[in-house]
């Protein structure tokens, strides 16, 4: 028997702590590594793991997300078992609310696995950055003849307090959850590690259905598979297992790699995530022509370098230069530059993640910056070099980290009188 598998992706999030990059959008179609959205990774995972049917629940400003999804991700046709389709928020709930957590987004939408009818449901969410064969969770699912198996990533126990931890036996079968706590129990056999919940699932289609109608029918649940429907499963002793994430293996990656994932839920975590992508060799490799990440097709001409003078050479170094951007004599050096940038003769851009048309005047120098889309950066201006002027101005986190939202244009520092 073949498994019908049935994806659904909670898309919804507002992403709050990344402002402003989710001031118009919402967090899964935020831009990343230059020419990617950070939904395209959990898509990407779905597609390559040989999934082809999945929901992509949305709700907090979607239209971004919307576009994107239609742009770039439509496919189906003769097969009705292929397909992405988004799903807005229905309100199908008594009292015609958005989705009130994790669980009553897909209790909202349950008419969606009863008509498809699946073995296996996977709910997946689309805020984090990494690459994953889900074709082996499944496997594992089956194996251990699971009602419910939840991804886990193993972590050091001080960041313990940062994650939903998962407390497991030495089957991996989960005996306990344990939120936000610092004093967690470590992974069997471990001695400075916990099991992180990723937020991923994959549950046997019965159990599901049976697990949200008990959970919309309790008063005091708040609706959120992990701190309610999977420990309410714990406690009926259902058959509920960790999946170790560092076992999993992408086809075409290096012997020994590991496994990469990330929460890019603020925007130091954003930015680092992006530098991540610089190195020779990166922890993120999106070059494994076997494990594409895919994302929408944009007729963009290639990238072009001009002028090779003393003081005016365009060049970039160690730096993710996509397509459309034009270098005209200024120099990129750590950075990544999304689609139809442009860096004018003389200006300097180090260590920053610069979005899609934004562009670097003549002489500007901007460094360990994010500049949303379409941002004009003056000549002679600077971002990053003086942080007390740039918090007057824009959004600075306490790394340091100068944030400059796509509807403002930065001052020109020269002209100021001081």
């Amino acid at each position: 028997m073949r498994l019908r598998v049935l994806g659904i992706i909670l898309a919804g999030g507002r992403g709050s702590r990344l402002y402003p990059l989710t001031k118009e959008r919402a967090k899964p179609a935020v831009p990343f590594g230059g020419e990617y959205r950070i939904i395209d990774f959990v898509l990407s995972n779905f597609i390559n793991s040989g999934l082809h049917s999945i929901y992509v629940l949305t709700q907090f400003r979607s239209q971004s997300l919307l576009q994107h999804l239609s742009e770039g991700w439509q496919i189906g046709g003769i097969l009705k078992n292929q397909f992405i389709i988004p799903v807005p928020a229905q309100m199908r709930s008594a009292e015609e609310t958005w989705y009130q957590g994790t669980a009553d987004a897909i209790f909202q939408n349950i008419n969606l696995i009863e008509q498809a009818e699946p073995h296996v449901v996977a709910i997946f969410g689309a805020d984090h950055i990494y690459r994953m064969n889900i074709a082996h969770m499944i496997e594992a699912h089956e194996n251990n003849k699971a009602a419910c198996t939840v991804a886990a990533i193993p972590v050091h126990k001080r960041h313990a307090h940062e994650f939903g931890v998962i407390e497991v036996d030495h089957n991996n079968r989960i005996i306990g959850f344990h939120e936000k706590n610092p004093d967690s129990p470590l992974i069997p056999e471990s001695n400075d590690h916990v099991f992180a919940s990723m937020g991923n699932y994959l549950f046997s289609t019965r159990e599901l259905l049976q697990a949200l109608r008990d959970d919309a029918a309790d008063p005091d649940s708040t609706h959120d598979f992990g701190r309610d429907i999977l420990p309410k499963l714990v406690a009926d002793q259902q058959a509920i297992y960790a999946y170790d994430f560092e076992t999993n293996k992408i086809p075409g990656e290096p012997a020994g790699a590991e496994p990469y994932w990330r929460d890019v839920g603020t925007i130091d975590a954003y930015w680092e995530a992006n530098m991540d992508l610089r190195a020779v060799n990166p922890s993120l490799n999106l070059y494994n022509r076997q494990w594409p990440l895919r994302t929408s097709t944009y007729p963009d001409p290639p990238a072009k370098f001009t002028f090779n003078d003393d003081n005016r050479r365009g060049e970039a170094i160690d730096s993710i230069v996509s397509g459309g951007c034009i270098l005209s004599g200024g120099r990129v050096k750590n950075s990544i530059l999304g689609r139809g940038v442009r860096v004018h003769a003389g200006a300097d851009v180090e260590d920053c993640v610069i979005l899609d048309n934004c562009d670097i005047g003549r002489r500007a120098k901007v460094r360990r910056a994010i500049l949303d889309k379409n941002v004009k950066i003056p000549a002679n201006a600077t971002i990053g070099y003086d942080l007390l002027q740039d918090r007057k101005l824009y959004q600075v986190t306490e790394s340091g980290i100068v944030v400059v939202e796509g509807n403002r244009s930065p001052v020109d520092l020269s002209t100021l009188v001081v």
